[in-house]
């Protein structure tokens, strides 16, 4: 028996919050205290479009906000991790893919301002050729669950 098997896995998919997965996986999964969250961008669960992007008539981006992206982001995180009944304070570690290090200034601002702790997760941001949809970034992260301490719960 591998050590995952002997752990209960519990699927998180806030399906009527947070946006649709767009293929065969969770949102997120817990094994013990830890969450796995998987990779999130900036689509609204509402629209199905992703934030801070304009469009030309066929459709193509011809600009974006990586700061409205990175809030969109960081947004569907939070739902997700609201299904767990965690928050972006529970987060201990993040991986960012960004379409262009160029905006790696504008995103760690916005990120600054939603992770204030004196512990905040570690981090690890790499650039990539491409994302999914119209994301120009696209955060996973682990999240650790709050230990049960009542007795019998």
């Amino acid at each position: 028996m591998t050590a995952t098997q002997s752990m209960e896995r519990k699927q998180i998919n806030p399906e009527s919050r947070a946006p649709r997965v767009l293929g065969s996986y969770s949102h997120a999964v817990q094994v013990g205290s830890l969450v796995f969250v998987a990779g999130q961008g900036c689509r609204d669960a509402k629209t199905g479009i992703e934030s801070g992007i304009t469009l030309d008539a066929d459709g193509r981006v011809t600009a974006y906000d990586i700061e409205a992206q990175t809030r969109g982001v960081l947004k569907n995180l939070s739902l997700v991790l609201a299904a767990a009944d965690l928050s972006l304070a529970d987060v201990i570690d993040a991986t960012v893919f960004l379409k262009s290090m160029d905006d790696f200034d504008k995103y760690n601002k916005i990120w600054a301002e939603h992770f204030t702790s004196k512990c905040p997760p570690a981090r690890t941001t790499v650039a990539v050729a491409d994302l999914p949809g119209h994301n120009f970034i696209e955060i996973k992260a682990i999240a650790m669950a709050h230990e049960n301490t009542e007795e019998g719960v």
